[in-house]
């Protein structure tokens, strides 16, 4: 009897482009032209922008987890785990699954979407002290140890131990950080009401880094009106100043400040998944150069996009390439799954063509700044403006219902400050939740791959 095997499609990664880019296979394709796997260690889509409301305690954790089994048409098989290596030569990717079993999966064609991790650099006490803002467990985690120290600092009789349980550092001046910083703050602007034995003058946010503008891609006035909006709230930022060590009750900053905190998050950039680097394959500042249309120059049946891609910008021209956006990804997954079919059915291939919407930074409550198609908002018309964009980007009438009816709570009745016990007592820092050391060396994929095939009957 003669099998007929139909081509094999493997996306790698479940963020914005790899759902996209996997949606997009399953309405193009019949299911006689391919089979369509996805790599992925969670069953959903995170939407990375609403995680600083997450950690605030404005949404609850479920509302930016966006289900990959919700829909009923869905066929593609997902592997749990994460990719860990890639053999470029053999068309395998190693995949180390949820029971840490490591099993090679092969491929005709592969889309790499496994995102980004977060940068870190050669800091003493960096990776053992600092908390990161990257995935939904951190996030939450992230909560239930700031309300922690509130509590703990009501409970203690020692001046010194509350007030360092009562400052908080974020390093980082990007969308990221600023906003993790101004969410926060709120938190515990409000849950200090509910502890009368603390001062709230002893709490302390400071937002440092090592840029000398806070979010410069917004421009000049806009940048200066988050910042004025952060001082106005008590936030201290400090800019041109990075961590120059870290430890468990204090961190030393580049000018010579030692800050007491036992709370230190860290969201100073990101870089392209340790993924990137088993292939052996040209880079651009770790994420993989590709073409226009996002294939690997040199591999046949080889696509990259998202926060691990090099993707030319082409609606710039100047030789730029994407930034490491949610708007991008998106788009970019769109057209890359466009010609993966394209090169199933021997046509030819589009390049990647986007001209950037603009920004919009949520700093909770009435304060926003926004810079939609240029024009340059700020209050509430910038928050109507950021909130309206969340709504539209998010994939699912669930979700945008559980984001909106979480809005709407919290405004009227506020929050409890609950703890949730999340980890209790267990490491949770950056390097127990983003799992780089699991990686592969190219060597070690080829080894592995080689050994296998060598033993295979």
């Amino acid at each position: 009897m003669d099998t007929v095997t139909r081509p094999r499609i493997l996306v790698v990664g479940a963020g914005f482009a790899g759902v996209e880019c996997v949606r997009r296979l399953e309405r193009k394709l019949t299911p006689d032209e391919a089979d369509v796997t996805l790599v992925t260690p969670v069953s959903y889509q995170l939407y990375l922008p609403l995680l600083p409301q997450v950690a605030s305690g404005v949404l609850t954790p479920q509302s930016i987890a966006l289900s990959l089994r919700r829909s009923r048409k869905y066929r593609t098989r997902i592997i749990p785990g994460g990719a860990i290596g890639v053999d470029l030569k053999s068309k395998v990717c190693v995949v180390r699954t949820l029971t840490d079993k490591i099993v090679n999966e092969r491929y005709d064609y592969i889309v790499l979407a496994p995102g980004s991790v977060t940068r870190t650099f050669d800091i003493p006490g960096l990776t053992e002290h600092a908390f990161g803002m990257k995935t939904l467990a951190e996030a939450a985690y992230i909560r239930d140890h700031v309300i922690s120290q509130l509590d703990l600092a009501d409970a203690s009789d020692d001046p010194a131990e509350r007030a360092a349980r009562l400052q908080f550092v974020v390093v980082g001046g990007g969308y990221a950080g600023t906003e993790t910083a101004a969410c926060l703050q709120r938190l515990t602007h409000a849950a200090v009401r509910r502890y009368p034995r603390l001062d709230p003058g002893l709490i302390k946010w400071h937002l440092i880094d090592i840029a000398p503008k806070l979010m410069p891609e917004l421009g000049d006035k806009l940048g200066r009106s988050a910042q004025e909006i952060l001082k106005r709230r008590g936030i201290e930022v400090s800019l041109g100043v990075s961590i120059d060590k870290a430890g468990p009750e204090e961190v030393t900053f580049t000018d010579g400040r030692v800050v007491p905190t036992h709370t230190l998050i860290w969201t100073a950039g990101v870089v392209a998944s340790p993924l990137i680097a088993t292939l052996g394959a040209e880079t651009v500042r770790g994420r993989l150069a590709v073409n226009a249309e996002m294939s690997l120059p040199g591999q046949d049946g080889v696509f990259a996009l998202g926060d691990s891609a090099a993707v030319p910008d082409v609606a710039k021209g100047d030789g730029s390439v994407c930034p490491p956006t949610a708007q991008h990804a998106q788009r970019q997954g769109r057209k890359v799954a466009d010609n993966v079919i394209a090169a199933l059915r021997n046509q030819p291939l589009q390049p990647y063509v986007h001209k950037d919407l603009g920004l919009v930074v949520d700093l909770g409550g009435k304060d926003a700044v926004s810079k939609p198609l240029g024009i340059e908002l700020r209050g509430l018309p910038a928050q109507a403006v950021a909130r309206g964009y969340h709504l539209g980007a998010l994939r699912t009438n669930v979700a945008k219902t559980r984001v909106v009816t979480n809005w709407m709570l919290n405004a009227i009745a506020g929050d409890d400050f609950v703890r949730t016990g999340f980890q209790s007592r267990r490491p949770a820092r950056l390097k127990d939740f983003e799992y780089t050391d699991s990686y592969l060396t190219p060597e070690q994929v080829r080894a592995r791959v080689e050994g296998q095939t060598a033993g295979s009957p």
